[in-house]
């Protein structure tokens, strides 16, 4: 694993966090949120982000991407974080580009990657059914037809469902397989109610009522396919975390420097010190987890399960460390809605149980490890 940034990827770091700071500040994510956006995100927001190349950065050149790598797309999901900024990254330039990119025939490739590459088509992982991560317990069922599968079942928490031009779902055969189908948002059958979570983050609940599709809709890989793209997705979303932890440290501890008790700065007491301290080496350790884990997609590593939990792991833990000392820290100002610090808290909260919590992927760890 390089410890140094390639001059491109250094590119890339460097536009997205000027990105991001600009055009997509907190305060954007405030006004999607009091003025109960439909959609949930800026789609002209998510056409300049797909025009610098960020949509297509795991889709081939053939298809009109870069196939940039995971690295850069991670860097970019890193700056997204510190400003918390709603954008389909992950469901669709990640998840659904990685879905495609290993599971897709040419024909699907043909048919969706230069519209995903492009800005023009959004995806949505349809996986989870109960209140708890378990991606291989699928219930939705896939009964076989003459030329396809009619899908009955339900499902829940589908980041940027309400929205997703195509849904990517799981489901299970009479045979018990798994297996994953790429079904149109406004198929006749699918009913989708949108899900406001506390972070302010799109989600849906989605009902398939004897939904036909074809063979043509089926990806190739069943559940080695579904592991896959969740390895991506966890590894992508930890890097997310890993620029929203940084982004909290970095706000806590400019408080520390101004706030002032008793005539004297906050900073200056040594508890507090040795607390900032903590999440300092915490962030720094996430922060190794996640480079790994992005490098060993690119070099196709035979490690990429193992780190996807760690880094997932990790993220997790110091994402909740420090979203819980960031509002302590404040004080009661931390508290309430008009600062911003409770935010991190909050988003803390869902996205250490998107694709697995810690003890998850800690347990999952040590299965992987022979444990």
């Amino acid at each position: 694993m390089a410890l140094v940034l390639s001059s491109d990827a250094q590119l890339v770091r460097d536009t997205a966090q000027q990105f991001f700071k600009d055009k997509a500040p907190i305060a954007a994510l405030r006004r999607l949120r009091d003025g109960r956006d439909p959609v949930g995100f800026s789609r002209a927001l998510w056409r300049d982000m797909a025009e610098l190349g960020w949509a297509g950065f795991l889709v081939p050149e053939a298809y009109g991407g870069s196939e940039f790598g995971l690295l850069g797309l991670g860097l970019v999901l890193e700056q997204a974080g510190h400003s918390l900024a709603a954008t389909p990254l992950l469901s669709t330039a990640l998840i659904g580009a990685s879905a495609l990119v290993l599971g897709g025939s040419e024909a699907q490739k043909q048919a969706h990657l230069p519209a995903l590459a492009a800005g023009e088509r959004i995806f949505a992982l349809a996986l989870e059914e109960g209140f708890h991560h378990a991606p291989h317990r699928i219930e939705l069922k896939a009964e076989r037809m003459p030329k396809g599968y009619r899908l009955s079942g339900e499902k829940r928490f589908v980041l940027d469902g309400h929205v997703a031009d195509v849904l990517i779902v799981a489901a299970r055969t009479a045979d018990a397989r798994i297996v994953l189908l790429l079904v149109p948002g406004d198929a006749a059958g699918v009913t989708r109610t949108r899900t406001h979570m506390v972070d302010n983050r799109n989600a849906a609940t989605i009902r398939f009522d004897h939904v036909e599709i074809g063979d043509d809709a089926v990806l190739t890989g069943g559940a080695d396919l579904l592991d896959a793209v969740l390895d991506r997705a966890r590894i992508g979303l930890a890097a997310e975390m890993l620029g929203s932890s940084t982004e909290a440290f970095e706000r806590t501890v400019h408080y520390l420097k101004e706030r002032k008790q008793f005539g004297v700065l906050i900073g200056t007491f040594q508890a507090l010190k040795h607390r900032a301290a903590a999440m300092f080496c915490e962030l720094e350790l996430t922060r190794s987890a996640v480079l790994a884990a992005l490098a060993a997609v690119d070099d196709g590593s035979t490690e990429v399960a193992a780190l996807a939990s760690m880094a997932k792991a990790k993220a997790g833990d110091t994402f909740f460390l420090v979203g819980n000392e960031g509002v302590q820290m404040h004080g009661g100002i931390g508290m309430t809605d008009e600062h911003d610090i409770g935010l991190f808290l909050k988003r803390a909260r869902v996205a250490q149980a998107s694709f697995g919590d810690a003890p998850f992927h800690r347990d999952r760890y040590a299965s992987l490890s022979g444990y």
